[in-house]
């Protein structure tokens, strides 16, 4: 049981698929829901800080590389897109709208793109990870009730 908490845990630290993909594959594999979901959040919130403190600076020095600056441009333009769209919405409400944009789960919408926006947007350290945390724990929840079924049974009912 520990090799399928661990498969959870290094899932959740993916880029795009991170807990909203984790929290699935731990219930297909039989672990119980809340043990699943607390390993994926911690699992997810791990790289924030590094993403936060460092994701910028790299992607700005390899956007400069022969052959392979096309791909931190890529990354680098996708956190910018994405850090753009979230300010002109949410104007004084950044927090909030950072929150929203990494608790929807939606593939590009998670804590890896979110704080590589919030670090674009020189946004505060502790807020954007705040932020960040309530969204990952938003999404996580949002995932859990999909892997219970509880979508399933609200739609036939209605």
């Amino acid at each position: 049981m520990l090799k399928e908490y661990l498969w959870v845990f290094l899932v959740s630290m993916v880029p795009l698929i991170e807990l909203r993909g984790a929290i699935p594959i731990g219930v297909g594999m039989g672990l119980p829901l809340l043990p699943t979901y607390i390993v994926a959040v911690v699992g997810n919130m791990l790289p924030v800080p590094i993403i936060f403190l460092f994701a910028r600076k790299v992607l700005e020095w390899g956007r400069t590389l022969p052959k392979v600056g096309g791909f931190f441009d890529w990354f680098y333009r996708k956190g910018e897109k994405g850090g753009e769209k979230l300010k002109a919405k949410a104007g004084r409400g950044l927090f909030w709208a950072l929150l929203l944009f990494v608790g929807i789960p939606l593939p590009g919408t998670g804590a890896w793109t979110g704080t590589l926006a919030a670090s674009i947007l020189d946004m505060d350290f502790k807020q954007s990870a705040l932020a960040a945390m309530g969204g990952v724990l938003l999404a996580g929840l949002l995932m859990g009730a999909a892997s219970a079924g509880l979508f399933g049974v609200l739609g036939a009912l209605f």
